[in-house]
């Protein structure tokens, strides 16, 4: 059975050192981040967490710019803030940022893995990887995990990763809007000038690979991303 992943962000060692320990032995597959930017990289390398605990005073990038951030990228991860700051401005900025649970520092570890497990009975269970990693585009078969787009006289195009993660990231939004800083901060990192007219590069190939059906047209929605549309 997989473990549930879980990422701690605490610039504090011995606390950290402690949940991650904690943690393990509760059979959880633990990494731990001492630092806002370190725990927002950390993130990006993986994004298949189950639950993000996150300190909110931290050096490089405090806590709650971190969960701003998270939540560019990905709006259902569950959060977990743990602070010693329990004033009620702070515990209201931090439901508002799309927080799940907030615990006041010192509390018990045994009280913690008792919210954890019953957030993660509230979320829906995980897709095997293997159900989601073939998508039916019209005409087309996208398989993911061999970066294959196959048209319908079973032309093969092999995508490179940026154009395999954008696609991915477009079927699993079919006919909803895509922002462009979310997909930017996703796949490249960062939604930097230069990443952004990549990725326009990457779209029109993309648009151009799936030319052939004109029932699929990848939309830029001006000032805000792009909506894969798929006419029925």
């Amino acid at each position: 059975m997989e473990r549930n992943k879980i990422l701690i962000v605490e610039d504090d060692p011995n606390l950290g050192k402690i949940l991650l320990e904690y943690l393990e032995a509760k059979n959880y597959n633990v990494s731990l981040a001492i630092d806002g930017e370190d725990g927002f990289k950390k993130f990006l390398e993986n994004q298949e967490w189950d639950v993000v605990l996150l300190d909110v005073m931290m050096p490089k990038k405090d806590g709650f710019s971190l969960a701003r951030d998270i939540r560019k990228v990905n709006q259902d991860i569950p959060i977990i803030f743990l602070t010693a700051k329990s004033q009620k401005d702070n515990i209201i900025k931090a439901f508002n940022l799309g927080a799940d649970d907030y615990l006041t520092k010192p509390f018990s570890i045994e009280e913690l893995i008792a919210r954890i497990k019953a957030i993660m009975k509230r979320i829906p269970k995980k897709i095997d990887n293997i159900l989601t990693d073939k998508f039916k585009l019209s005409t087309y078969q996208f398989i993911h995990n061999q970066n294959l787009l196959i048209d319908k006289q079973n032309r093969e195009y092999k995508l490179t990763t940026k154009e395999n993660e954008l696609l991915k990231l477009f079927c699993e939004n079919v006919n909803k809007k895509v922002n462009r800083n979310t997909a930017l901060i996703k796949i490249w990192g960062d939604d930097s000038y230069y990443n952004a007219r990549s990725m326009d590069v990457y779209i029109a190939k993309l648009r151009k690979y799936l030319k052939s059906d004109p029932k699929i047209e990848i939309k830029t929605i001006h000032g805000h991303g792009f909506k894969l549309l798929i006419l029925d």
